[in-house]
């Protein structure tokens, strides 16, 4: 069984960076595909990114490709967001999440579904205000 601790939220301006840490205290991530998800205000869940279980796969949502980047250690359990040039569109709590078997989705899709995570954090809060 995993645990995962996010780490890394915080207040920004616009156009400032942040990078958010996902590490699992429990077991091993090797086999695991992470996600980033996120769920502003008001507003339903929604996946940002993933990563294959080796790292060499990566996928991103429209409004964050070019300015997020996922990456993974996997012999620190860890797994990281970089978000640079930050919006205010970007605020939300940010969760990440893994799956079993994932790989072959985060492929062809830029995130895996909610239903299909095994384990969750428990988020970390980023706002991006002037």
């Amino acid at each position: 069984q995993l645990q995962l601790v996010e780490s890394g939220g915080g207040s920004v301006q616009p156009g400032g960076s942040l990078r958010l840490s996902c590490v699992n205290s429990a077991y091993t991530l090797d086999y695991y595909t992470v996600g980033w998800f996120r769920q502003a205000p008001g507003k339903e869940r929604e996946g940002v990114s993933c990563i294959s279980t080796d790292g060499d796969s990566t996928n991103y949502i429209d409004s964050v490709r070019g300015r997020f980047s996922i990456s993974r250690d996997n012999a620190k359990n860890t797994v990281y967001l970089q978000m640079n040039s930050l919006q205010p569109a970007d605020t939300a709590t940010y969760y990440c999440a893994a799956a079993l078997f994932g790989d072959g989705v985060c492929a062809r899709r830029p995130t895996l579904a909610d239903a299909s995570m095994d384990y969750w954090g428990r988020g970390t809060l980023v706002s991006v205000a002037s």
